[in-house]
């Protein structure tokens, strides 16, 4: 992930904003009841040869990748979906390889999330609406990326957008151009938009764009894309700020949560990801399933995995 990156990370503040106010009457505002809160932790992709031997058993074969993903991981950023819609027999596939209790997070294609009308009137939505139907109830929240050139200019078109996505597929959406968060009006107008179609919005942690971490919520779910910095000590420290967040959280409501760590080249995003769901476990009430390590020799990132 190459958004917001930089190159020297000494002068960035990675303090997490203050939870804005209207997060905890939004959860308020949802009926109360005793289902814990479910997270899910994963990377964006399985076809990581790298992994074998710390991750994946030694010898694993490339069309076993993706059921040893899922024994490590309980979700995955699936980014294959922006570039082609899949079949029904490939969705079939990959819902056969993974247990029951896996999510998948398909992007939107680019068809529909970089065209001028974001699909509407054309035949990819449906068509794309048709492969999501296949994924059953092992879809978890889609993801749409907007381009860095979509403005808070062409909300009406957003909203227009979100009026007729089925509400059986739970949607996040993720703004980069900086108009979304020049202004507290406009951050009001668009949390206001999203929260009346009961979508997501994507929280982005990286280093050169701290504006797109908000901290606000629209519904019961959030979405998480945690650009991290090679295991830079930084990185854990990230995490303990956001196993705080997430702790309040879940204190106030919040229900769903999918969390995707990014680390360069994503080969040590296991690391990070195993780190956290550790942390979680040990600080919080909050359970889950995350990667355990094959190896047991030392690794980059284990210096730091005593807390």
């Amino acid at each position: 992930m190459k958004f917001g990156k930089l190159q020297n990370i000494e002068s960035v503040d990675f303090t997490l904003p203050v939870d804005p106010v209207g997060n905890a009457a939004l959860l308020a505002s949802f009926p109360k009841d005793e289902q814990p809160m479910a997270v899910y932790v994963g990377c964006t992709g399985w076809s990581m040869k790298e992994w074998i031997g710390r991750w994946y058993p030694k010898g694993t074969k490339i069309k076993d990748f993706l059921s040893v993903y899922a024994k490590q991981f309980n979700t995955i950023e699936l980014n294959t979906t922006h570039y082609r819609i899949p079949d029904p027999d490939l969705v079939a596939k990959w819902c056969s390889q993974v247990p029951d209790d896996f999510r998948f997070c398909p992007k939107l294609p680019q068809t529909i999330s970089h065209s001028k009308n974001l699909g509407l009137g054309g035949d990819q939505l449906p068509f794309f609406w048709e492969a999501l139907d296949n994924f059953g109830e092992k879809l978890g929240s889609c993801f749409m990326q907007l381009p860095p050139y979509y403005g808070i200019d062409r909300l009406p078109q957003l909203a227009q957008f979100l009026s007729v996505w089925p509400k059986d597929f739970p949607l996040a959406v993720e703004f980069r151009h900086e108009s979304w968060f020049a202004a507290t009006a406009n951050i009001t107008e668009w949390t206001e938009v999203l929260t009346r179609y009961g979508t997501t919005v994507v929280l982005t942690d990286v280093a050169g764009r701290r504006d797109v971490l908000h901290q606000h919520l629209t519904n019961q779910q959030t979405m998480i894309r945690f650009v991290g910095n090679g295991l830079h000590p930084t990185d854990y420290d990230r995490i303990h700020a956001w196993v705080r967040q997430l702790a309040a959280w879940k204190e106030l409501g919040l229900k769903t949560v999918y969390f995707f760590p990014h680390e360069p080249d994503n080969i040590l995003a296991p690391d990070l990801a195993h780190y956290l769901v550790q942390y979680l476990h040990e600080t919080t009430s909050i359970t889950t399933r995350g990667p355990d390590p094959i190896s047991t020799g030392p690794q980059q990132g284990d210096q730091i995995l005593l807390f």
